[in-house]
């Protein structure tokens, strides 16, 4: 399957989160972006380095300035399920805008052909690193990052394309 790209219309599919009342959710991607303009980021895993030291903390902290230039929410997914993105959106106290979602079983990764086989180093099927900018479903920026790189999916690329 093609990565999702630039003028594709973001699939719909459901994911999982616990809500400001510590209740699980499960939700469909469409009910959380239509109508928005949303940030969806998405890392290859909870826990792991790059996505703990700079790609989720880069989100937080540029949260206020993304909302400055219009986008309505930030979503950050993984292939993790709702209880460990629970632990880890825990070790932000800091975050008030970025909801942590899970895709436990890699579903909506693969409808976004965005699947990373990291099989080999005993993680399994997990998500590229990547970055959408999502207009009312519709993908007007897709930095979609290769292999294990961080270059093209900050926040700070996503401000520079608003």
């Amino acid at each position: 399957m093609a990565p999702i790209a630039v003028g594709d219309s973001l699939p719909d599919g459901i994911v999982a989160y616990f809500d400001e009342n510590d209740q699980l959710q499960q939700a469909s991607v469409h009910s959380l972006v239509a109508g928005k303009k949303v940030v969806l980021f998405g890392v290859p895993g909870a826990f792991t380095p790059t996505c703990s030291t700079k790609h989720v903390p880069g989100f937080i902290e540029k949260s206020g300035d993304l909302k400055a230039k219009g986008v309505n929410d930030i979503l950050l997914i993984s292939v993790n399920d709702p209880f460990v993105m629970k632990a880890w959106s825990k070790t932000f106290p800091e975050n008030k805008d970025v909801k942590f979602l899970a895709d436990g079983s890699a579903a909506y990764t693969h409808a976004l052909g965005l699947e990373l086989d990291l099989s080999e180093k005993g993680l399994g099927i997990r998500s590229k690193r990547f970055a959408l900018l999502v207009d009312n479903l519709k993908v007007v920026v897709a930095n979609i990052e290769a292999g294990g790189e961080f270059t093209v999916s900050s926040a700070e690329d996503i401000l520079k394309a608003l």
